[in-house]
């Protein structure tokens, strides 16, 4: 396969990656083996004049760690929307008042340095291809099922963007007139299958509960409605509550509806799920895969794998390196 004899013929060259989410940002010296010399971390700054402060600090790491090795290539992974192919972050709603910031010609003005820009769910597929669960594989599809549900394609052996970098967002698909809202869409993938799907499916649960036992006694035993996380159910779950393994099997059920249509149109060999994935394990995966096997055609789903990501805690800085790898490869 082309892209993994260019992966494999890169001697320990050195990266700069750069992983930029809501709350905090993170700068590292990263090898091809994914091997971190150095790290930096910071909260990111939003509103009037965030970004501007922000990238002040990314600058200061970024020279900081140019004079500790000679640099291939920066790689930047952010929260969408943005434009890839111009190195433009479009408004991400987890970063307020990062407006079309030109993040890449900010780095490769200032170090000449090739700098590129990859949305973190694409970001998260290539890191769990190349280093995680989805490694030996050519078609592989990533779902992030964290706080909401990113999707990252590898289609024969490549990241798949689409025309203009709305490639792969699953999260949108409408699977019921009605449910948690997801993507701004009632019903939606992401409604179903996120951690704020879990808490807005457990939040009505707990308010039909309250009319049953009264509000004081549920809020004892769980807590107000209104204040229950995708965590809390998680908890709640993996403790055998049977009220929070209700809402799991139906999230897990309309994951299987999602995935179903995913298999049917792109044939993977493996959809690698993080997050909420790996923490609730069979508990999510089992109504998934029941409905995959009524819904989906027979062929492509005995064919595709689903399994939980690999990368854990890491996946923001594997995937940092491999936006860097990608866009060194593409040229």
């Amino acid at each position: 396969m082309v892209y993994h004899k260019f992966f494999h013929s890169l001697d320990r060259k050195q990266y700069i990656g750069i992983d930029i989410g809501g709350t905090k940002t993170a700068v590292m010296l990263i090898d091809i083996d994914g091997n971190i010399s150095d790290r930096m971390q910071f909260s990111t700054l939003t509103g009037k004049g965030g970004w501007q402060k922000s990238i002040k600090v990314m600058k200061e790491q970024v020279a900081r760690l140019t004079k500790q090795a000679k640099v291939e290539s920066i790689g930047v992974s952010c929260g969408g929307p943005l434009n890839s192919r111009k190195g433009i972050i479009l408004s991400p709603p987890n970063l307020p008042g990062w407006d079309q910031v030109p993040i890449t010609d900010i780095f490769s003005e200032a170090f000449g340095i090739p700098t590129y820009l990859e949305n973190d769910a694409n970001a998260g597929a290539l890191a769990e291809w190349l280093y995680g669960a989805g490694k030996g594989y050519n078609n592989v599809i990533f779902l992030t099922f964290g706080t909401g549900l990113g999707a990252g394609l590898i289609l024969n052996g490549k990241l798949y963007n689409g025309t203009n970098d709305y490639g792969g967002e699953a999260g949108h698909i409408r699977l019921a007139p009605e449910g948690p809202i997801g993507y701004h869409k009632r019903g939606s993938f992401e409604g179903f299958c996120s951690g704020t799907g879990l808490a807005q499916m457990m939040s009505v649960e707990l308010m039909f509960l309250a009319e049953e036992e009264g509000r004081k006694a549920v809020s004892e035993r769980y807590k107000v409605p209104g204040d229950v996380t995708g965590k809390d159910v998680v908890e709640w779950a993996k403790k055998g509550d049977p009220l929070a393994l209700q809402v799991v099997e139906k999230s897990g059920r309309y994951l299987g509806m999602g995935l179903s249509i995913l298999i049917d149109i792109l044939n993977p060999e493996v959809i690698v799920i993080g997050s909420m994935g790996v923490r609730l394990g069979n508990l999510l995966f089992d109504p998934a895969r029941e409905v995959i096997n009524k819904e989906a055609l027979p062929g492509a789903a005995a064919v595709c794998k689903i399994v939980p990501a690999k990368l854990g805690e890491k996946i923001g800085d594997y995937a940092a390196l491999c936006v860097a790898i990608e866009g060194a490869r593409r040229g």
